[in-house]
């Protein structure tokens, strides 16, 4: 590897321009910006060991007990503790700037006025490397939060395959009670929703937000049950009820005192693998998680060697702490100009005996 080609601007602007991308992937509010829920819900970890541990706790708080004065102290059962673990993965992205892009930066130098074009083609991967990383790790988030188990197959990954498994419980796992949602007419997704809630609050919890995807939401909204309760908390007494928006079933929600929310998810994350870009959709269909809290679990990383072990003529730049991000320049097979990023990372998904889970298309 050797020293990069614009050594001058990249001392000058990498350090910013890193820093920058990952202030605005954690902070935007512009519709046209991808959303990273992963980021709501999940605090950064480091881990020396370089492993992942997810927890379950078999017990709630419970109340102390009423005792006498010079009463000894009554000893309770200590919670037990549920584990799922695992080595944390090696994930990266590499970019280049090829003989005609680097042939047309020559060019842009000799014409004046110049300077910021050239600084923006030369950094344009800089963002792009470091946003892949939150991509996959949102694509993990929502496909492990949606099933219990984070995948991604080497179909559309260059790598490895991999399953992360956080253990849901089975008590907290539901099904639709008479028929599966797709069956509009007889679904009940009302009654098929308290099973979670009365669970929970048996727990000791309680589920404030379910989520789901947007095809699951029209078939809830669509069935009688929905309608109707949309109905009677807005004195609609027509003939045909018609169908209620998120806004109207989460206010008919609140009207009638059922406690929750109901929260869309909708994101797809797009993949490369020799050169095919595939598109998916990481939150399972037909799948509902109850939430009881915000405090979903952990982003957590591990030093990656090359952290410790930096190699020569390579500029360097640290984003959000664990991602390394890389800029030099190569002979292979003809000059190019590389940035590349990679990180020790993992997405882990806690306290799971207060995630409770429906799946609406079995009964």
């Amino acid at each position: 590897m050797e020293q990069t080609l614009f050594f001058e601007q990249v001392r000058q602007f990498f350090p910013g321009i890193a820093q920058d991308t990952v202030t605005r992937l954690n902070n935007s509010l512009n519709p046209n910006v991808l959303s990273y829920t992963h980021r709501r819900f999940l605090t950064k970890r480091f881990t020396p060991n370089m492993k992942w541990e997810s927890l379950s706790v078999s017990a709630n708080i419970v109340g102390a007990d009423v005792i006498a004065m010079d009463s000894s102290l009554p000893l309770k059962k200590r919670d037990s503790l549920g584990r799922a673990a695992g080595d944390i993965p090696k994930m990266g992205i590499e970019l280049a700037l090829r003989e005609k892009a680097l042939t047309e930066l020559d060019i842009l130098a000799s014409i004046p006025d110049q300077r910021s074009e050239i600084i923006r083609r030369i950094f344009q991967d800089t963002p792009r490397v470091i946003q892949a990383i939150f991509e996959t790790l949102e694509y993990m988030f929502l496909k492990g939060l949606s099933t219990g188990v984070a995948t991604i197959t080497d179909t559309v990954n260059t790598g490895l395959e991999i399953d992360v498994d956080y253990g849901y419980l089975a008590a907290n796992k539901f099904k639709a009670l008479t028929a599966i949602w797709s069956t509009i007419a007889t679904a009940t997704p009302l009654t098929d929703l308290k099973q979670l809630t009365t669970k929970a609050r048996t727990d000791g919890n309680r589920v404030t937000t379910f989520m789901m995807d947007q095809a699951t939401f029209l078939l809830m909204s669509s069935t009688p049950e929905v309608k109707n309760l949309w109905a009677a908390q807005n004195n609609f007494f027509g003939t045909t009820i018609p169908i209620p928006t998120l806004n109207q079933v989460n206010e008919a929600a609140t009207k009638a005192t059922l406690g929750w929310s109901i929260e869309i998810v909708d994101r797809s994350v797009v993949f490369e693998k020799n050169g095919v870009k595939t598109s998916l959709v990481p939150w399972a269909t037909g799948q509902v998680i109850g939430r009881t809290t915000d405090d979903l679990g952990t982003i957590t990383w591990g030093q990656l060697a090359e952290m410790n072990h930096p190699v020569s003529n390579v500029t360097y730049e640290r984003a959000d702490e664990f991602i390394l991000v890389s800029k030099y320049r190569l002979n292979r097979p003809s000059l190019a100009e590389f940035t590349s990023s990679q990180a020790m990372v993992l997405p882990v998904i806690n306290g799971v005996d207060a995630i409770y889970k429906l799946d609406t298309t079995t009964t």
